[in-house]
């Protein structure tokens, strides 16, 4: 889907028709679905003529996030029965954590395996976070303000990883430097993601890495964390975010995994090349 062809008259079309709106993002969250939804409802609650909330279904949210506008509005239920839905970097419907069968829904995303589950589905594969897809989508439809900004910048940021990921290109730079244009604060923003982790989060790091195994000739890292370890230490699932990537930056390894066992399940993040 190239910029020309976006749906920008019916996403418009859609917005202001609807009398209510939901904006929903993934469950167990990262910084791109959350950033992209509250980007998204700093544009829309602005107009107070129809209702606009943010939901997350996990209780469990990422609180280094809590600097972003809005972020203290975010539910964990769904109060408008017959809202708009807006998702948000979500491939699948299930992810969203709601029973949602016939409901109108804008379909935000940047992830190739998405199902196409909306009604309209604005999906770019090639770019490089879902808030990328929803600034190139809304900045055409409202004026996008330092709120709004802060929260896509902040999304684009992590999910390009530091702007290290080779999904970082020239489009990715101009949207940055529209989003710094508009308001977004870079060096407040990269204090956030690099200078407030948890002390839970670090006691349960040191546990994944003493796991550390290599295979393949060392081009395969493995970590893993027990429940009783995440007990233990008192961390959540936010606070496991981006443990897989120590095993990916070893100078040998081309694909990491990371192991969590939850109470009923076994979670597993990959990284590679």
């Amino acid at each position: 889907m190239i910029l020309e062809s976006l749906p920008y008259d019916e996403v418009k079309q859609k917005i202001e028709s609807a009398h209510s709106i939901t904006i929903l993002s993934h469950l167990n969250p990262d910084a791109d679905t959350l950033g992209t939804a509250l980007g998204i409802y700093a544009l829309l609650s602005k107009d107070k003529s129809r209702k606009v909330e943010v939901v997350n279904a996990s209780t469990a949210l990422p609180q280094y996030l809590d600097f972003l506008p809005n972020f203290k509005k975010i539910k964990h239920h769904m109060d408008y029965i017959d809202s708009l839905i807006i998702s948000c970097d979500c491939g699948s419907i299930d992810r969203l954590g709601f029973d949602l069968e016939g409901r109108d829904i804008i379909n935000i995303d940047h992830h190739q395996s998405n199902t196409g589950y909306g009604s309209i589905n604005v999906v770019i594969e090639e770019y490089a976070s879902a808030s990328q897809v929803a600034f190139a989508l809304f900045q055409e439809l409202y004026n996008v303000e330092a709120d709004a900004a802060t929260c896509f910048y902040a999304a684009l940021l992590s999910d390009t990883r530091y702007f290290t990921t080779n999904s970082v290109n020239e489009e990715v730079f101009k949207a940055a430097k529209s989003l710094v244009k508009s308001g977004a604060l870079p060096d407040e923003i990269a204090y956030h993601f690099t200078q407030r982790q948890s002390l839970s989060s670090l006691r349960l790091l040191e546990k994944a890495l003493a796991s550390l195994s290599l295979y393949h000739d060392a081009t395969i890292a493995t970590l893993m964390v027990t429940k009783d370890e995440i007990a233990q230490t008192g961390a959540t699932i936010p606070d496991m975010e981006g443990i897989v990537d120590y095993g990916r930056s070893l100078a040998t390894v081309k694909i990491s995994l990371f192991a969590m066992e939850l109470d009923n399940s076994i979670r597993i993040s990959l990284r590679s090349e």
